[in-house]
């Protein structure tokens, strides 16, 4: 089916301008300045500058979305929720660190790395020497040794599962969480994590732009969640029983340690500190401005009154949909992104939401899948030439109907893969081991029934 749309895609004149891009991104994507091969040295300033995005990118997940999760689940549920953040982190390093940095970022082929870096092999050669990610003319010069890459990557590999169980929020297995979560990150994110962002992914060959992962985060985990919400069924007692967040005071906190460490995430993936990380750091905080700004508004005009919970999620909604273009577009655009974003979102998570019938408990489809898509394809539109332009490209890449329709691939693909992959990992899991909690323990609270701890 891939190649035959490939075909569609190539006899309407695309593919011929994707290859001349493709031969762009390794200078596109990762905007770390090529170090001649005699310059053999660390940047002291990028790897001081990557070190600080790691661990903003690490705040993001535990303690920032831990709390802002946990703000708006039922009290009997606040310990169970943010023990899955805190959990995953610890999970998913260990699994990064044996095999999945080896299928995301191992030479591989066009669809997943190898196993060649299990365990980390190699990284003792060269600790302290610049890190070349891929061979060849494709290849991407860093000016950070390879542990900062491996433990910056890890970080997202860390918060896209943990995204996705806003979605199974009140009902999940605590045990069935943590094999999915290990299944997923190798089989679901890894794969889609080399398609975009190593020099041999199809994606990244294709042209495709994905700055700081619209498709490989956002996306990836709201149709994940998506997808484990209807497979779960709708937790007990909705549209009956009062589900009302907690503590939203909880959930503020949360969404502004994830508003400040998004700065790591977006800012952090130009991969040196220079000019592109700071249009990097202004597009995000304006994106996230303007999606508060019209989620609230949306909400004050259809409600009657902006809520508390509708500007933190307006605030995240703009966060994701600036994530693919936080590198390649200049603030006005953000300004448009955010906007757009924001309502986007808003519609998400209320009338889809309504009109499909699915209970996204808390709303990572919404916001995260829905605005994950927004923000890719805006980027097609809205991609400012210069901010990826190199010597040998100083035009760089502009928005175009071309971009455009190869952002809609890159969409469509992810949504199509994870949707399918994620389907199937949840069936085997539900006849192996079984997936969702009994009615007496969800209506018991997670938190007793899971964990034997409440709150006070």
């Amino acid at each position: 089916m891939m190649r035959a749309i490939a075909q569609g895609i190539a006899n309407r004149g695309i593919m011929p301008w994707s290859r001349r891009a493709a031969a762009l991104l390794p200078a596109l994507l990762f905007a770390a300045p090529a170090m001649a091969q005699e310059e053999a040295t660390v940047s002291a300033g990028d790897t001081a500058w990557m070190l600080t995005s790691t661990a903003l990118v690490l705040m993001m997940t535990i303690p920032g979305l831990a709390l802002f999760y946990a703000g708006m689940v039922r009290k009997k549920n606040v310990l169970a929720t943010m023990m899955q953040s805190f959990f995953l982190a610890a999970l998913v390093s260990v699994v990064w660190m044996v095999a999945g940095y080896s299928l995301a970022f191992g030479e591989g082929g066009a669809y997943v790395g190898d196993l060649s870096r299990m365990f980390l092999a190699g990284l003792g050669n060269g600790w302290d020497a610049p890190f070349t990610l891929g061979s060849g003319d494709g290849a991407v010069a860093f000016t950070i040794p390879e542990s900062v890459f491996v433990m910056f990557q890890m970080t997202f590999a860390i918060i896209t599962p943990a995204l996705a169980t806003g979605a199974m929020a009140d009902r999940l297995k605590f045990s069935s969480l943590c094999v999915f979560t290990v299944l997923w990150s190798l089989l679901i994110y890894s794969p889609i994590c080399h398609w975009v962002w190593h020099p041999n992914g199809w994606i990244f060959g294709m042209g495709a732009l994905d700055f700081a992962g619209g498709t490989v985060v956002h996306i990836n985990a709201g149709v994940a969640g998506l997808v484990g919400a209807l497979v779960l069924g709708k937790r007990t007692g909705l549209g009956h029983e009062n589900m009302a967040p907690f503590n939203l005071a909880l959930a503020v906190i949360g969404a502004g340690l994830l508003w400040v460490g998004w700065f790591g995430f977006n800012a952090g993936s130009a991969g040196a500190a220079g000019g592109r990380a700071g249009m990097a750091m202004l597009v995000t905080q304006l994106a996230a401005g303007a999606a508060t700004l019209a989620w609230a508004a949306a909400e004050w005009m259809t409600k009657g009154k902006p809520s508390v919970l509708g500007a933190i999620s307006g605030a995240v909604a703009g966060l994701v949909a600036i994530t693919p273009a936080a590198g390649f577009v200049m603030p006005g655009s953000a300004l448009v992104i955010g906007i757009v974003a924001g309502l986007a979102g808003f519609w998400g998570a209320t009338a889809l939401k309504h009109w499909c019938g699915y209970d996204d408990s808390l709303d990572a489809f919404g916001v995260h899948g829905i605005c994950g898509i927004v923000g890719a394809l805006l980027t097609g539109i809205l991609a400012y030439g210069p901010l990826s332009a190199t010597p040998a490209s100083p035009e760089g890449i502009a928005g175009s109907f071309g971009q455009f329709m190869l952002q809609l691939y890159a969409v469509l693909a992810t949504f199509i893969f994870t949707a399918i992959g994620t389907f199937i990992i949840l069936k085997v899991i539900d006849v192996v081991m079984g997936l969702r909690v009994s009615e007496e323990s969800e209506r018991e609270g997670l938190d007793v029934s899971l964990h034997g701890e409440r709150l006070g």
